[in-house]
């Protein structure tokens, strides 16, 4: 557990003092060899609010990966291990604005304003009003919609989410799923439990953000939801699960795939259960295999995903797909023959190709690929990817060229 913010510090580090102090701690290495000494020194200077400002520069480090200009960032340490990623949550706020524009929105779990950041510099919002119980959290948003955001919201609360305090058409909700120091999976064992924010804003539009392992059967069977399930990735990783409900929105699930460039722009796509699905579920190995982006996986829309791009399954069961072309963006990989799954044909064949780099993907099969990497005693210059999977009964590898990501 990180260290725990008062409100005073969050006063000092808004304060011109507070901002030069944090200039100058932002300059120590704080690395394991030379924490002793920074803190010594950061403590003579600038006690009692040393910690603050300790704490506050190590975030800051950790979020450059997941928030936009995030020296500039006040935060905590939970806070943003739950924070949205800035791509996701601008993202977010361009959909908002536009399928309902001019919408009031209020998130009311606001924590340090990350969403509301990227709310508030978006044009076609109505407005913005955040709320949250931790004060200290309300503090440090504050200074993140007027310093990073541009601007601030129309008001900012210290509220339960579950007691409406605005008449907000589009209500934004992101409920703690950690307690305790552990994970809570349950959705309603959420803080607030997932189950009364939908009850409680039944009347309005809700968009709730999820872990993305949620369980979408009972999402739908045990607590009746009916809206969109939105599986959000970002460069790879998945993100979220994100709930909308409320008047005009129907049942459906889809995927949505985001990607920055070096250059940092956005780009991706979406898609939906919507969409035709009908496909061949087995078939013989193409020139490529395929294997779709998480977001995809998790939504369980890889036939819709293989319709989109003229692909089929190597089994009905498994998210593998192939076929004679890699769709623009996805990573594929070029088959070069298919081998046996024991050990022995393995070692032979990698051998044969001079192999002594593997990267080895696995579906379907009980194999750990770090553990088979070793044992397999690779030797060579020649970089290769190795895909374990099952087709009906049967396990099957196939050695392919190292994955390689389409234009």
């Amino acid at each position: 557990m990180g260290y725990r913010f008062t409100l005073d510090d969050v006063a000092f580090l808004r304060g011109r003092y507070g901002e030069k102090a944090l200039d100058v701690v932002s300059g120590m290495p704080l690395t394991s060899a030379s924490m002793i000494a920074d803190v010594e020194h950061a403590r003579g200077r600038y006690a009692p609010h040393d910690a603050a400002l300790i704490e506050t520069t190590r975030c800051r480090r950790r979020a450059t990966a997941k928030l936009r200009d995030a020296d500039r960032w006040l935060l905590t340490d939970d806070a943003l291990q739950q924070a949205t990623p800035s791509v996701v949550a601008a993202h977010r706020a361009f959909e908002i604005a536009d399928r309902f524009p001019g919408a009031v929105v209020h998130d009311v779990t606001c924590s340090i304003g990350g969403e509301m950041v990227e709310l508030t510099a978006t044009d076609g919002i109505g407005g913005v009003i955040g709320s949250d119980l931790d004060r200290v959290r309300v503090g440090m948003a504050q200074h993140n919609c007027r310093e990073i955001g541009g601007d601030l919201p129309s008001a900012l609360l210290l509220a339960d989410a579950l007691t409406p305090t605005s008449t907000a058409d589009v209500v934004l909700a992101d409920p703690a799923r950690r307690s305790g120091g552990g994970r809570v999976f349950r959705l309603d064992q959420l803080a607030p439990p997932l189950p009364d924010v939908l009850m409680t804003y039944a009347d309005r539009v809700v968009i709730v953000k999820c872990a993305p392992g949620i369980d979408y059967r009972a999402l739908r069977n045990r607590f009746g939801f009916s809206g969109e399930v939105q599986v959000t990735s970002l460069d790879g990783g998945v993100r979220e699960a994100c709930l909308w409900s409320g008047p005009g929105i129907g049942e459906r699930t889809r995927a949505t795939v985001l990607r920055t460039g070096t250059d940092g722009a956005v780009s991706g796509f979406e898609i939906s259960d919507d969409e035709p699905d009908d496909v061949e579920h087995s078939g013989p190995v193409g020139r490529w295999i395929i294997d779709p982006d998480g977001a995809v996986v998790r939504a369980g829309l890889v036939r819709q995903y293989a319709a989109r791009h003229g692909l089929h399954q190597l089994d009905p069961q498994i998210a593998y797909l192939t076929g004679d072309h890699v769709p623009p963006g996805e990573r594929g990989f070029e088959v070069l023959e298919e081998v046996s799954t024991s050990e022995k044909a393995l070692r032979k064949a990698v051998a044969a190709y001079g192999c002594g780099t593997l990267e080895i993907l696995v579906r379907g099969l009980d194999v750990d690929p770090d553990a088979l990497r070793k044992r397999l005693r690779l030797k060579g210059s020649r970089s290769l990817s190795l895909v374990l999977t099952r087709i009906g009964r049967k396990g099957v590898g196939f050695l392919c060229e190292a994955g390689v990501r389409a234009v």
